[in-house]
């Protein structure tokens, strides 16, 4: 195959950031994205309806003149979020989802849920009215092994969460281990995940052998090769609960390159390239559009979009910058470590 059309595709996870940085990257994302669920952890974060209204017009102001882009915005849950702010938001058409981060789970997390019980009332709001829960799905427990926390979660938070509210959504977002793929199958309703770009292509190694290599580095940390294989197999089966959240999540060089380097990895630029990439190798391109465009909206119960996009194998590689220049500073572009072939035809 050499050219393939699909619906164009939306992002089902992430992070904008804000001033100079959202101006620097929006495009990025806005040339192949039609929607994207948009992540609230911010300094401040966005907490209120408020909050999200204000951030959804600095977004739609810095985006490229004639692009079309709809950004679905969250609320960063806290013990103290109000559940009647919430129902408004939802009931305004602002609010797509409401955004559980552990504390201290990842960047800019600190606000985060402590004691989940302290956030019961909006959770079972939430259930009532429909309301889906993203969540980063990590125990912050110092003694549990980073690459364990993933499974731990679901065991000791999110499985006693979901037995309390079975009515409840939930999106386990950038599923990392086949302890999360399993998980949701075994699911009868009520919870689907997204998977990353990143995740399908790196496992741990990426980070540790031969240096440690910063640019690889994200939260949740990239597993081990098995984890990487069934992540693989779980986006491109074309079952409906699993669907693109790229958590693309830049950073400026210096905030990486250090002693204490920032989590996260940009991947808006060359997602849809590196996606064909992978489903070619899977022998599943006809199941990208399935992964990429048709899941996500199905979940979220959005209709999907009308218009598409066309993706050319090309006979040379595709080149994409290794840096892009942001005015909040240079930010490194994912590098997948092998050439890509597959373009979006402009």
């Amino acid at each position: 195959m050499q050219k393939l059309t699909i619906r164009r595709p939306d992002d089902w996870h992430l992070h904008l950031r804000d001033g100079a940085m959202l101006e620097g990257v929006i495009a990025d994302t806005s040339r192949h994205f039609a929607r994207a669920i948009i992540m609230p952890n911010l300094v401040p974060p966005v907490v209120t309806t408020a909050d999200a209204t204000a951030y959804r017009e600095r977004i739609l102001k810095a985006l490229p003149a004639g692009d079309r882009f709809q950004p679905l915005m969250t609320l960063y849950l806290t013990e103290h979020t109000n559940p009647d702010d919430v129902e408004e938001g939802k009931k305004s058409g602002l609010i797509s989802a409401v955004k559980l981060y552990p504390a201290g789970a990842t960047t800019n997390s600190h606000g985060g849920v402590r004691d989940l019980n302290k956030a019961m009332p909006v959770l079972e709001r939430m259930a009532k009215i429909g309301l889906p829960l993203c969540v980063h799905g990590e125990v912050t427990t110092p003694e549990v092994d980073i690459f364990d926390r993933e499974a731990v979660f679901i065991e000791t938070v999110l499985d006693p969460l979901r037995l309390r509210l079975p009515e409840l959504k939930v999106t386990m977002e950038h599923v990392t281990t086949s302890d999360g793929v399993d998980y949701i199958k075994s699911a009868k309703a009520n919870l689907a995940g997204s998977i990353t770009t990143h995740h399908l292509i790196i496992n741990r190694n990426a980070i540790l052998v031969g240096g440690i290599r910063p640019h690889y580095y994200c939260l949740p940390v990239a597993k081990r090769e098995s984890h990487r294989l069934a992540l693989r197999a779980a986006a491109t089966s074309g079952d409906s609960r699993f669907f693109l959240g790229t958590d693309s999540a830049p950073h400026v060089d210096p905030l990486k390159e250090c002693a204490c380097g920032c989590a996260g990895i940009y991947t808006s630029i060359n997602t849809m390239s590196c996606l064909a990439h992978v489903f070619e190798q899977e022998g599943a391109l006809d199941r990208l559009e399935a992964f990429a465009s048709l899941n996500g909206p199905a979940w979220y119960g959005l209709p999907v979009n009308e218009d598409s996009i066309t993706l050319v194998r090309r006979h040379e590689a595709v080149t994409f910058p290794a840096k892009i220049e942001t005015g909040a500073g240079p930010v490194t572009v994912f590098d997948p470590m092998f050439p890509l072939h597959w373009d979006v035809e402009i």
